[in-house]
């Protein structure tokens, strides 16, 4: 499998939701995310395709470097606030992927959080106004 481009800010504020036939025709319709929220799958072909990654640390080229844990909140929002920015370089952007619904072309973020006893696939739709 050929590595994903990394994208920056600008890549996903291009990611632009297209008219559909009906209301309810995209199989994406479903998926609210305007915040993060945890799912019980994450998403996947054939309904979306991956398009790049917002993985800042390259550990093909230093295995010592790890993408932050701090999370980026200037107006003073949090995690779960759907106007929180989706700032690129911070966490947990900084760890996600980013898929396309095929069907209308709407951004997706997605990553899992790893715990002791667990694993949390997250997702958040992208909202091209809060991407900093």
């Amino acid at each position: 499998m050929p590595a994903l481009p990394r994208l920056q800010a600008d890549d996903l504020k291009a990611l632009r939701r297209r008219e559909v036939p009906a209301a309810g025709a995209c199989s994406c319709d479903t998926v609210t995310s305007c915040s993060w929220e945890s799912v019980v799958a994450p998403l996947a072909e054939p309904a979306f395709e991956c398009v790049g990654t917002l993985l800042q640390a390259d550990p093909q080229a230093d295995p010592e470097a790890e993408a932050t844990l701090t999370e980026w909140h200037p107006d003073g929002t949090s995690y779960w606030s759907p106007t929180a920015p989706i700032a690129v370089a911070w966490f947990p952007c900084n760890r996600c992927s980013v898929w396309r619904c095929r069907t209308c072309g709407r951004g997706f973020l997605q990553y899992t959080e790893f715990g002791g006893y667990y694993v949390d696939h997250r997702l958040r739709a992208v909202e091209p106004s809060l991407v900093v």
